[in-house]
Parts: C-alpha cells; structure tokens; sequence
C-alpha cells in the first residue's frame, strides 16, 4: 500500500512541475503595444454610379460596399451628394423611378424594370440607368432595356463607359 500512495504522492507532484516548466515561457514585464487605432473605419470598396455633368452623363464612384444593380440604381434616383453637387453633378433619374428590378432576358440582355412609364424619361435618363445598370460587365458591352408603365427603351450600351473616378 504505501508504494501506491508514494507512486500516487509523486505523479501529483510531477503534474504541476511540467506544466510551469514544460512551455518554455520565460517571464517578462509588462510589454505595451502602443495606443490602439482612432477614427472611423473606412469601406474599401466602390460603388460606381452614373451622373449627369454639363449635359453629358459621367462615371462617379463612392465609397461603399458591394450593391445589387437594383440598390446602385436606387441610389441613382435619390440623387448626388452634397459633395457631388459641389462638383456640377445631378440626376435625371427621377425619385419616383424606383423600385427597381434587374433581371436578364432569354437572349442575356439586361431589362431594367421601373415604376414609371419608361417613354416619360429623359435620354440621359436612360442613359444614366443603362451604364449604371451595366457596372460590372467584365464580359464587354452589355445592352439594357429600360420598361416601365407598359413601355419599353432599347435595348441600349452604354456610350458613357469611362474609367470612373473622383467627382469633378
């Protein structure tokens, strides 16, 4: 009996021996890493949307995250930004516009659906909904019908399709 209590007395010993000796850890002092980061975290992905400037309709990108073509398009309706705006850019696409859907027709062309009669927009508002509705085409030039109210335009491309940048 008393080697098994002696066998029992040691293993008890043993276990907390290993665990501090057995990671290899060596104290230290406090170590700092410095303050932690400030400000206000900042979306690293765009959003590119079409706008009118001086009569012509011009590629814009804001900071965002990844959008359906219905969500750029209902941005596209609700306007430039104040910063935009500064910049001479506005919309011809009208509020009422939305919703919008997106789907594709049999033959793969895009057909923007809209709450208002299509035949009652302006051209650069079609164009501002056809080139929106066409980011991104990786595969080339996309056409797009825009209906509506029983009435349909196109299908179009996009003429606009630039390199988007900074309003201005």
């Amino acid at each position: 009996m008393r080697a098994g209590l002696a066998r029992r007395l040691l293993a008890a010993g043993l276990v907390p021996l290993a665990v501090l000796t057995g990671c290899g850890v060596r104290p230290s002092g406090v170590i700092t890493g410095g303050a932690p980061p400030k400000g206000a975290v900042v979306p690293t992905s765009t959003v590119t949307l079409f706008l009118v400037k001086n009569g012509r309709v011009s590629a814009v990108t804001r900071l965002g995250g990844r959008l359906s073509q219905a969500d750029r398009l209902t941005l596209l309706a609700a306007g430039a930004t104040d910063r935009e705006r500064a910049h001479g850019l506005t919309t011809d696409v009208p509020p009422e516009a939305g919703p919008f859907s997106v789907s594709s027709d049999p033959a793969g062309q895009l057909v923007v659906t809209l709450a208002t009669p299509a035949g009652e927009l302006s051209t650069l508002a079609v164009e501002q909904i056809v080139c929106t509705a066409s980011v991104p085409a990786p595969e080339g030039p996309v056409r797009v019908t825009v209906a509506g109210g029983g009435q349909k335009v196109g299908p179009r491309q996009c003429r606009s399709m630039g390199r988007p940048g900074e309003p201005g």
